[in-house]
């Protein structure tokens, strides 16, 4: 809001910049998404180019150089006013410990500018890329380049340090960029199938921040009942599926979509307590009189327990569609 609102009444609309950007380029520019660069990666996967060349630019928003940013920024705009308000915007410093301490270079990573002009900076990596011939895709500082084998990788990636250093006066993280196969990397939070027409598939970490998140909504610690958990936890569940629902594995979304509901009968069996209470909570909900007894005198802890047979009958996937929890994976025909 903030970003579009400065744009507009300042004339740094993204349509101001609109003539430069590459078509490779997907980061922050209207009518293009996380998901066409995604599937533009596996276009090029799809074609033979199975070796990625995985740009991970360090420190990114803290490095770029206030200079030569201003001077792109100055054959693009003809008002000195805009360019002076974003000079300011670079020399506001930053608060650490309560003080305020100078920048003398790097954009405020989550300022409202920061996204534009990182594609106002990487538009020379972009003409780079292209005028060598390379097939590449790059969202904001996120550049992935596809190329057919492993020593074709590296020899790019060296080739691409020495411009970053050189041009842009920025560096690769040697950690985290790497030239591997693209299935072994993770690029805006897929990766792809080994399958001769790779398929998009969820990053493992992205899995286990889900699962991170997933834990800490339907956590004991919370004191929340069943109705505000999973309340909670339909919130994250939508926008995460919006996102991560373009994968092409729905067997995964299965699998977290038991595993979720299973978080949930062990929260309820944590919050039942007393076998007392939990065998009279299964026979209220069906369970037969051994069952419920078995189940409720059981010493097992409440994550094996949320697999009994009885926690499934009495706690069935229908009794959290109609708390309003969203389903991951798709209906079957």
């Amino acid at each position: 809001m903030l970003l579009a609102s400065f744009s507009a009444g300042w004339g740094l609309g993204a349509d101001r910049f609109e003539g430069f950007p590459s078509e490779h380029s997907y980061g922050f520019r209207p009518g293009r998404s996380q998901h066409q660069a995604i599937s533009a990666a596996q276009a090029y996967l799809a074609e033979g180019h199975r070796w990625v060349v995985d740009l991970d630019l360090e420190k990114f928003f803290d490095r770029v150089n206030h200079d030569l940013l201003m001077g792109r920024l100055a054959k693009k705009v003809a008002d000195k006013r805009v360019l002076r308000v974003i000079r300011a915007f670079f020399n506001a410093g930053v608060m650490e410990n309560g003080l305020v301490g100078p920048t003398d270079e790097g954009t405020p990573q989550g300022g409202p500018l920061s996204p534009l002009l990182s594609n106002v900076v990487l538009d020379d990596l972009d003409r780079e890329l292209e005028r060598r011939g390379l097939r590449f895709v790059r969202y904001a500082d996120d550049c992935n380049v596809y190329v057919c084998s492993e020593r074709a990788g590296r020899r790019v990636m060296e080739g691409l340090k020495r411009f970053l250093i050189s041009k842009l006066k920025l560096k690769v993280n040697e950690e985290k960029g790497a030239v591997a196969r693209p299935w072994a990397r993770k690029f805006l939070g897929f990766s792809f199938t080994t399958d001769r027409t790779p398929k998009r598939r969820i990053a493992p970490k992205a899995i286990e921040r889900f699962k991170e998140r997933v834990r800490e909504l339907a956590g004991r610690r919370r004191n929340l009942n069943v109705e505000q958990t999973t309340k909670a936890l339909a919130v994250y569940l939508r926008g995460w599926i919006g996102y991560f629902g373009f994968c092409e594995t729905p067997s995964v979304l299965r699998d977290l979509d038991g595993w979720i509901r299973r978080r949930l009968r062990c929260l309820i069996w944590q919050h039942w307590k007393k076998p007392r209470t939990r065998y009279a909570e299964l026979r209220k909900r069906g369970v037969k009189d051994m069952g419920a007894r078995g189940a409720a005198g059981s010493p097992h802890g409440a994550w094996p327990m949320s697999k009994h047979g009885s926690l499934n009958t009495a706690l069935p996937n229908a009794f959290f569609n109609s708390l309003g929890l969203p389903t991951m994976a798709p209906v079957r025909a």
